[in-house]
């Protein structure tokens, strides 16, 4: 069962705060913030919606880190995000999924950054975070999105 198919279902069972509770929002503590992964590929079956965006990230093989990655220029934020820190971090993850299911910030949040809407065969990079020891179903919460040659930042309202 994927992670989103559960949490419905958790809602229509009517735990976690009730119904619309629980499709309203989720929370990120299940991802591993310590380690951030660096995916990169064509977008897939997207889902341009609330409560998130949802996406497939087709990945090439191989899949590299870029050597610039580390020294990208990223937007300020209002929320205490250390980026440079995060994309100095970075990593490809150690799994051969060659599909992986991303989850982007709410439509609003979205808009509030001026994000063009991602078609399906758009491509795009992302650096964002997994389960821990990449365990369980291949998704990414995204933190920064590489797109048309800008970069979002996925966690705050731009500054």
């Amino acid at each position: 069962m994927q992670r989103r198919d559960f949490v419905q279902l958790v809602a229509l069972l009517g735990w976690g705060g009730g119904p619309t509770g629980a499709l309203a929002h989720h929370g990120w503590s299940s991802f591993d913030q310590s380690r951030p992964i660096y995916l990169e590929g064509k977008a897939a079956d997207v889902k341009w919606r609330n409560p998130h965006v949802e996406l497939v990230l087709e990945l090439p093989e191989p899949l590299r880190l870029p050597a610039d990655l580390a020294q990208r220029a990223l937007p300020a934020q209002t929320a205490g995000v250390d980026g440079p820190a995060l994309l100095a971090k970075a990593v490809v993850p150690t799994r051969r999924d060659r599909r992986w299911e991303v989850e982007l910030a709410p439509l609003f949040r979205l808009g509030q950054w001026q994000m063009p809407e991602i078609k399906n065969g758009d491509a795009l990079s992302l650096v964002g975070f997994t389960f821990k020891d990449e365990a369980g179903a291949a998704i990414v919460r995204a933190e920064y999105v590489f797109l048309g040659g800008k970069v979002y930042g996925l966690r705050s309202s731009p500054a």
